[in-house]
């Protein structure tokens, strides 16, 4: 069995993949920024000659970036956020290499999710946003995607998994609101000064989403989180009913964990 955490920021997906971690001593967990069989958030994902040049570029870290690389076929993933160095400009120089928020064609952006999906072999595995959160985000404010061709590519996703164990666990958030109203005092990024909730808000009125329906501020980031967690969970009951598990955010125990 492999274990898929999803839900809204916020609601507690990092705390549940270190308690089943501890309940399951011989899964491997693995988070954001990690190399992932079937996610790339936070990584690089470039060509052999996009690759070579990045290490010619950064020469004087060769052996960090070699050692956060991972080869698939003619793809090198660069784990560049758990790369640590005060060099300017790395991090959004590597950043640009990410496949979401419309850095690929659509085209290019399915199959190459589609294709990682139908690869995965691994058992004994549990993962952290990475089958709804960054893919869904990103076909909704950049590519202002509806929710029936949301629904389609995740009827895609389905068969690509065919065969496969595997579990999602959505953690419900109830209060919305209030869940922000908490993450926004426990999320401040001193080094950036700046807080969550000022980066995401950026983030959020800056994507063609928002430039498109003349949206922004924190109501309309709100309105949008309401809007995705109801469509994840739409997915979750319509096309992975079977493989899907509902827990309230922060409310369950591990008795509950152990009857999944």
């Amino acid at each position: 069995m492999n274990y898929l955490i999803e839900g809204l920021q916020g609601s507690g997906k990092s705390t549940l993949a270190k308690r089943l971690s501890v309940l399951h001593p011989d899964y491997n967990a693995i988070v954001e920024g990690e190399y992932s069989p079937i996610e790339l958030a936070w990584c690089a994902y470039v060509g052999k000659e996009e690759y070579e040049k990045i290490l010619s570029k950064y020469a004087q870290i060769q052996s960090l970036i070699e050692e956060k690389t991972v080869s698939e076929g003619d793809r090198r993933i660069i784990c560049y956020t758990k790369i640590k160095t005060d060099i300017p400009g790395f991090y959004p120089d590597l950043e640009q290499y990410e496949i979401y928020n419309s850095r690929m064609p659509f085209s290019l952006f399915r199959e190459t999710i589609l294709t990682r999906y139908r690869r995965w072999r691994q058992d004994r595995q549990i993962f952290e946003c990475s089958i709804f959160q960054n893919i869904v985000e990103d076909m909704m404010l950049f590519l202002c995607a509806v929710d029936a061709q949301i629904l389609d590519f995740y009827r895609d996703v389905k068969s690509a998994l065919e065969g496969k164990d595997y579990r999602i666990i959505y953690l419900h958030t109830e209060d919305i609101e209030a869940n922000f109203e908490t993450i926004k005092k426990e999320r401040q990024n001193a080094a950036l000064g700046q807080s969550w909730i000022s980066l995401m808000t950026r983030f959020f009125d800056g994507s063609p989403y928002a430039v498109k329906t003349g949206v922004h501020g924190e109501k309309a980031l709100l309105d949008h989180l309401r809007h995705r967690q109801a469509l994840e969970e739409r997915i979750c009951r319509e096309i992975f009913s079977d493989n899907s598990v509902f827990l309230p955010s922060k409310q369950y125990t591990d008795e509950d964990l152990l009857k999944i």
